[in-house]
């Protein structure tokens, strides 16, 4: 007999600007995506005051896998950061969705630092933005058999769309990888932008591709990141002109301009309908094979 496959566990939270509103970042997320939850059947393990949000807004009557953490001056955050971690299955979150308000101050305690930064070194799905939440969700619904949601046709078709690609000297190797694997996707986009060497990286790579004149501009390479192409790329998302930001990060070294990275997921989460960063090295393989059927789609 076959095993069917463990239902999803989610971590969830939300700031309170992304709460309370009838049409909050959260309420969008819950009836937006709606089929895709009811496809998926995740497990959430909800903070505190999201969850009371999620009751009044009448989200979740009759939702049969959910757990309440304790509100996140109680622990809530610092707990959901210990089931990223936990090697015991039936106890790890396998993403996090944390729908962050740029401009609150709690998205910057430590808790929530270590969050995304314990999803980064354990391979987990941190999904920021409203448009990370429903990308991600619309995805693993579409693997798990699902019609694709026709609202977000718009959000897949890559004509006159921009991506950046952005990769740690210790994850270039690694970016280049992808690049090769998912080049035809990527060849997709109307343009593609990164920073410092990556960009040259990747154009040497197109090159290798599509022959030396064609891929001899094939990434629009930035500043480096320690030198403000971070910051180049933040102007392009917060103009809507790039939607999709990878960016695979080293967290395990100590980084001088770690405030230019966090311009550049501000500047995401100032837009957070639009755009997303992908920092999950390991499941972006996965990621840019979904991204690609989904575009299938339009």
């Amino acid at each position: 007999m076959t095993t069917p496959p463990r239902r999803l566990r989610i971590g969830l939270i939300a700031n309170r600007s992304h709460q309370d509103a009838p049409n909050s970042a959260l309420v969008q997320l819950f009836r937006g995506a709606k089929e895709a939850i009811s496809v998926l059947q995740p497990e959430l393990i909800v903070v505190g005051r999201t969850l009371d949000a999620l009751i009044s807004h009448d989200l979740v009557n009759g939702y049969p896998a959910m757990q309440r953490f304790p509100y996140g001056r109680e622990g809530g955050l610092m707990k959901l950061v210990s089931r990223v971690v936990d090697s015991e299955p039936e106890r790890a979150v396998d993403a996090v969705i944390y729908l962050i308000d740029p401009v609150d101050p709690s998205s910057i305690f430590p808790e929530a630092l270590a969050l995304k930064r314990q999803c980064v070194i354990h391979g987990k799905p941190f999904l920021s933005t409203l448009a990370s939440a429903r990308e991600w969700l619309e995805l693993e619904a579409l693997a798990a058999g699902a019609a694709s949601d026709a609202s977000l046709d718009a959000a897949f078709g890559f004509a006159g769309e921009g991506i950046a690609l952005i990769a740690h000297d210790a994850m270039k190797e690694r970016m280049l990888g992808l690049a090769e694997r998912h080049f035809a996707l990527l060849d997709g986009y109307t343009q593609r932008y990164a920073t410092g060497t990556t960009g040259g990286l990747l154009n040497q790579l197109a090159q290798k591709i599509k022959g030396e004149d064609a891929g001899r501009n094939w990434v629009q390479p930035f500043l480096s990141g320690p030198l403000g192409g971070d910051a180049q790329i933040a102007e392009l998302v917060l103009e809507r002109k790039v939607r999709r930001i990878l960016f695979l990060e080293d967290p395990h070294v100590a980084r001088q301009h770690e405030a230019d990275i966090q311009l550049l997921e501000r500047a995401a989460r100032t837009v957070t309908d639009f755009a997303l960063v992908i920092s999950d090295a390991d499941g972006a393989d996965r990621w840019l094979d979904l991204l690609a059927r989904r575009s299938a789609a339009v």
